[in-house]
């Protein structure tokens, strides 16, 4: 599964966008965010699974590239990719496309680290979500 899986489909709507008329920083990274968890679901980290083993995913770092604006009406669509799979993290990256124009918006990489809710320190990933997250990894 090394190519890009759709995780969010969406329209900016008008309070989506700024002073300046195009759609603000908050709402790339709030779309990016609605994409992550699409991604983790399809990896085995679902809501429910995260609730019963007292788990969770917390964001560690992100890098954000804006190319191309976006605005009220315009429609986009975020395909999702593993990068890299630690014994306790994932690294992915989101790509934004605007589905009039084919043109890439923005991407992002970020680093999620599985952790203990309890405990507020990190643990290993389930395995099954390990292989899968590397069965889904894209190539080098």
């Amino acid at each position: 599964m090394n190519e890009a899986t759709l995780t969010y489909r969406g329209a900016v709507y008008p309070w989506h966008c700024d002073h300046m008329g195009h759609m603000n920083v908050m709402w790339y990274v709030g779309k990016f965010d609605e994409a992550t968890w699409q991604l983790f679901t399809h990896l085995g980290l679902t809501p429910s699974r995260l609730r019963n083993d007292g788990a969770g995913m917390a964001a560690v770092e992100q890098h954000i590239e804006y190319r191309r604006e976006l605005h009220a009406g315009d429609v986009l669509s975020i395909r999702s990719r593993v990068l890299e799979v630690t014994e306790k993290a994932i690294r992915f990256c989101h790509e934004m496309v605007n589905d009039e124009t084919g043109e890439v918006a923005a991407t992002t990489t970020l680093v999620g680290v599985h952790l203990d809710t309890r405990m507020r320190k990190s643990k290993p990933l389930p395995s099954e979500v390990r292989e899968r997250a590397q069965d889904w990894q894209a190539p080098a």
